[in-house]
């Protein structure tokens, strides 16, 4: 096949994994066929053109390229394969099957590249992806549509979330892009999907720490192609998780180093907001189709949130899941796009319970630090203290899952061991209806004995 393609014997430099060579008519992001003298043939990516000088990113690493080795470009970026088979497989970064299932060949492919959705196209998001972990259902909720990622630092179980997300869910479909990982963290996921019963609506694109460093840029794309194909051809709601996408800049900067650009800012190059953002805006709602939803880990190096890499994507995401001390941090949690949802798709004390339970939960902390500096503390204080503890204890884990309605009446139980009805701040008609008969009744029988 590639013996028709024209041939360009020209090398000019090699750098590393890095190939140039003089050539015309080339396009960015195509893809070109390197033969080694010796008749090995690898997979390279156009990734600059500087007038007749065509950088490449060889998929395989400089080992064994020459001066005296062939260049054939194929005339088209990288492609993916998109059909139904493709449901319950493995790739690896450049689109090769690697959990030994059929061949795909015969499939038919799309390019990983192209326009970004017509904003005529897009719809206001307004329909939530349940998750089953109440720090996100019912305190930040997922929206179908939404770009948000999870900020973590090395030791976070931000693996273990994402996987449990992804059995949990009530989306049609996951597509999962893994990036950087190491071979423990490949098996896990794979083996999670697997034990848990949903491997047959997931669709698996990983990069390993140990694999060429441009697969690890190809893998996004690779996973956001499929979900659009699968949103807008199969009206599917698909969640897209990807992680980490802290090592997808360091590929880039990498990359960009060994290309001897100018860094921006700790070695990053100044277009990481455009990269980071031309990935996650591929997020949508479709007219008359599906959706696409977005949640990705960002990792912090040193636990800096003023890092480049988390600082551009809170620019651009719509909210974050901040993981801390193996929980999410209600604090540091935001979802800016809940309020399209609450009370509105779900049920109708939902945002009353939501945040009467942080505004207790906020003050139980203050209480924790009135109890550590040895103050006196009232009888207020320590229900704020039980409070605390058992938020903790029922909502705050990873490892908790409910359903909305179902961590919505934990909540109440929740609140009624520790507080009076009157106590709540809420309104009166929700407080009548949803506050436990039990503790409504023992309350009022202990507030009888006092004043006897």
């Amino acid at each position: 096949m590639f013996d028709k393609l024209k041939s360009h014997t020209e090398v000019v430099e090699i750098v590393g994994d890095l190939l140039k060579v003089r050539a015309e008519d080339v396009e960015y992001g195509n893809l070109a066929m390197i033969e080694n003298p010796d008749g090995e043939q690898s997979l390279a990516q156009v990734i600059q053109l500087n007038k007749d000088i065509v950088s490449l990113q060889v998929f395989a690493g400089g080992s064994g390229l020459s001066t005296r080795s062939t260049v054939r470009f194929l005339g088209h970026p990288m492609q993916v394969i998109y059909s139904n088979n493709i449901l319950g497989r493995v790739f690896r970064g450049s689109g090769i099957a690697i959990d030994g299932g059929p061949g795909l060949d015969d499939e038919p492919r799309v390019s990983i590249t192209g326009a970004t959705v017509n904003p005529m196209m897009r719809v206001m998001p307004k329909h939530m992806i349940q998750t089953r972990v109440p720090m996100i259902d019912l305190f930040n909720c997922l929206v179908e549509s939404q770009k948000i990622p999870i900020f973590s630092v090395a030791g976070e179980p931000h693996n273990q979330l994402l996987a449990r997300i992804a059995t949990q869910t009530d989306a049609d479909m996951i597509v999962f892009g893994g990036l950087g990982l190491i071979f423990d963290d490949y098996h896990f996921f794979r083996t999670t999907f697997e034990e848990q019963g949903n491997f047959s609506r997931t669709v698996m694109y990983v990069n390993l720490a140990s694999d060429p460093i441009v697969e690890r840029l190809l893998v996004p794309d690779m996973a956001l192609k499929v979900a659009e194909r699968f949103a807008v051809e199969e009206g599917k709601r698909v969640l897209v998780l990807l992680t980490d996408m802290t090592a997808f800049a360091d590929a880039l900067k990498e990359i960009g180093i060994a290309m001897e650009h100018v860094p921006s800012n700790r070695g990053y190059l100044g277009d990481l907001y455009s990269k980071l953002a031309q990935r996650y805006e591929q997020a949508c709602d479709y007219k008359g189709a599906g959706s696409v939803t977005i949640l990705s880990v960002t990792t912090m190096p040193g636990n800096d949130i003023t890092h480049p890499v988390p600082d551009n994507t809170g620019y651009i995401t719509e909210g974050q899941f901040y993981l801390h001390n193996k929980m999410i941090d209600p604090f540091g949690s935001l979802s800016r796009l809940k309020q399209q949802v609450i009370g509105k798709e779900t049920r109708e004390d939902h945002s009353q319970v939501m945040n009467t339970m942080i505004r207790f939960y906020s003050e139980a902390q203050d209480a924790e630090k009135k109890l550590s500096m040895a103050f006196d503390l009232s009888a207020y204080d320590h229900k704020l203290l039980k409070f605390g503890k058992l938020f903790k204890d029922r909502f705050m884990g990873i490892e908790v899952s409910l359903s909305l309605n179902e961590a919505l009446d934990l909540s109440w139980e929740t609140m009624a061991e520790c507080f009076a009805p009157q106590e709540l701040l809420m309104k009166k008609q929700l407080v009548d209806k949803y506050f436990p008969a039990h503790h409504h009744k023992k309350k009022e029988e202990n507030a009888e004995a006092e004043k006897e």
